[in-house]
């Protein structure tokens, strides 16, 4: 093709996205989302509000008047008028112990999973804020790691670590001491806590990186001493980011599944792994009605996210704060620092460590009979074959990133306007960030997969489509919570002088907005790739067989099937391939986008 015929051809294109408009690509991608998501969830939703194929709501007030759902809250929701005589009767029996059920159970891990999140990463994001250092920057980069690994091979590291024959116990036995955390809720919440305390630090690091030190040293110059100005000026411009990051955490914390699966089973269960459960075998109905009432605790904190999300750091400062050297004469603030320091390295580093030396142990003695177990199971006709599921994590991630950063785009163009009704329409979109991953996957594999008759044709989905559809479903939100905030500072004159010049709006959206967001177009990519590579919630529900494993499903297998070799070596093995495939996908997502630093 010459150049007038790619001009040509060019021109075309440009002509039919100006007619589909921002609208247009907006409408494409809800058609594809009430497919892939609305439509799916909604069908294992329903069966909540139906009994008997007639509309009841009888199901979910069975759910919320059971015991053993919600403790002594169902007596109450049954009868409100019971509540002042069973509170007084509480009191004079000498204020016993409360009953509170499944959800009581699940709000009691989240709270507690959050507040060591933010015991353990507020004093990172003192560091990072407060202190210059070799390699601050680099840190600041990998304090995103943990939160995009794989859930799954974050409870194989701490199996690893902190297990009955762990690394602690091994180096506890030799001053005769032992521990014994194993399926322990201990355990399940330092886990929650490797995974999310990373986000309060970034929250709260990039809204500090936005306080103007003006004004600071205005408050000082008043007369206020360090922590009045602390409290007046810096604390109120951080309160945003930081309650923003602790709904978000919760919001984890509540719907966490991988890591109680592993680390906990179900005499920790939660409500997600409890509607796993119910829907493994088949009791779709109970499963609906708790997925709704799930659904409607972490929606409810989504909405009170996205309003404070929106609030916190999005300003300039004018004039940083001046960070000290952290290495320098002894101070109260460089030996707490340091303190961290240790702690930061036992609970980041000490897990993944124990894995890799747990793959590479057998018998005590350094040994790769781990990764040949691997090998044999590659070359077997059986199990999980460990290329295969390699193989199907790249593909599908990519597949999910062509999904997932056009949905994100074309919903953070539609939705980056202020007002009530954007708000909620953003939390709606928003939704499979609080929808519950079983629910989807089981939504698509009732659905998509065995099927639909539509106007006389049987429409089904085959499972790594349904696959790759539920990981876009994971990772559009990303993209769009990096758009957005770009998109919000893009000066609209420029546009419109774009468009006074003569260009059409998908040619001005090319020239002059992508340009600017791009960078947060990447590091969306970036994130759904690492977030489908590390999926495990959806693809155990419609990965039906092992062609279609991926790498956590695989590690789940090893992990939860003695059957299948040596419990703990290979899993760590597949956790260390697992680790390996993750770190090098991210840094090389990370590279390329590189060329879009502005």
């Amino acid at each position: 093709m010459g150049t007038t015929g790619r001009t040509t051809l060019s021109a075309r294109l440009y002509a039919l996205a100006d007619r589909i408009g921002a609208r247009g690509a907006f409408l494409g991608t809800l058609a594809v989302l009430v497919v892939v998501f609305y439509y799916p969830v909604g069908t294992v939703l329903f069966a909540a509000f139906s009994d008997d194929g007639a509309l009841s709501l009888a199901p979910l007030w069975a759910t919320l008047t059971d015991p053993f759902y919600f403790g002594v809250l169902s007596g109450v929701i049954a009868d409100p008028a019971s509540a002042p005589g069973a509170l007084v009767g509480w009191v004079e029996a000498g204020f016993p112990a409360v009953r509170t059920g499944l959800f009581g159970f699940t709000a009691y891990l989240a709270v507690l999973g959050t507040a060591c999140a933010v015991l353990v990463g507020l004093p990172g994001a003192y560091v990072l804020a407060r202190y210059e250092f070799p390699g601050r920057e680099t840190i600041r980069s990998l304090t995103v790691v943990p939160f995009v690994l794989p859930a799954i091979m974050v409870a194989v590291g701490f199996t690893t670590m902190f297990g009955t024959h762990g690394t602690l116990n091994d180096v506890l036995s030799v001053v005769g001491l032992r521990v014994d955390v194993a399926f322990s809720l201990p355990l399940v919440v330092a886990a929650l806590t490797f995974y999310n305390a990373p986000l309060v630090t970034r929250f709260v690091v990039a809204a500090a990186d936005t306080v103007d030190v003006r004004a600071v040293e205005t408050a000082r110059t008043l007369g206020a001493p360090r922590w009045r100005a602390f409290l007046d000026v810096v604390a109120p411009q951080l309160f945003p980011s930081f309650l923003a990051s602790v709904l978000l955490v919760f919001v984890f914390d509540f719907m966490a599944f991988p890591i109680v699966l592993a680390l906990g089973g179900l005499r920790l269960a939660t409500v997600e792994v409890w509607i796993y459960s119910l829907a493994a075998n088949l009791d779709l109905g109970e499963a609906a009605a708790l997925a709704v009432l799930e659904a409607a605790v972490t929606l409810g904190v989504t909405y009170l996210y996205l309003r404070y999300e929106r609030r916190g750091g999005s300003g300039t400062a004018g004039a940083r704060v001046e960070r000290v050297p952290l290495v320098g004469p002894p101070s109260l603030g460089r030996l707490l620092a340091a303190a961290y320091a240790v702690v930061a390295a036992v609970l980041y580093v000490g897990p993944l460590a124990s894995m890799v030396a747990e793959s590479l142990t057998r018998a005590g003695g350094f040994s790769l009979a781990n990764y040949a177990f691997l090998l044999a199971q590659q070359l077997g006709t059986g199990g999980a074959r460990p290329t295969v599921a390699v193989q199907n994590s790249l593909l599908f991630a990519v597949g999910a990133v062509a999904l997932a950063v056009p949905m994100g785009v074309s919903i953070a163009v539609v939705t980056n306007r202020s007002g009530r009704l954007a708000r909620v329409g953003g939390a709606l979109l928003m939704a499979p960030l609080a929808v519950s991953g079983v629910v989807t996957g089981i939504g698509l594999l009732q659905g998509l997969v065995f099927g639909v008759d539509v106007l006389g044709h049987h429409i089904a989905v085959t499972g790594p489509v349904a696959i790759v559809a539920a990981h876009a479903v994971g990772g559009y939100p990303f993209v769009v919570r990096n758009v957005a905030p770009l998109l919000a500072r893009v000066d609209d004159d420029l546009v419109a002088a774009a468009r006074t010049l003569g260009a059409g709006p998908a040619r001005a959206f090319r020239d002059v907005t992508l340009p600017l967001v791009a960078p947060g177009v990447v590091a969306g990519a970036a994130f759904a790739f690492a977030i489908s590579v590390g999926e495990f919630n959806a693809t155990i529900v419609l990965a039906r067989d092992t062609a279609s494993y991926t790498m956590p499903v695989a590690l789940e297998r090893y992990l939860s099937n003695p059957s299948v070799g040596p419990y703990l070596g290979p899993a760590a093995a597949m956790g260390t391939v697992l680790l390996c495939v993750t770190a090098v996908s991210f840094v090389v997502v990370e590279r390329l986008g590189g060329r879009w630093e502005p």
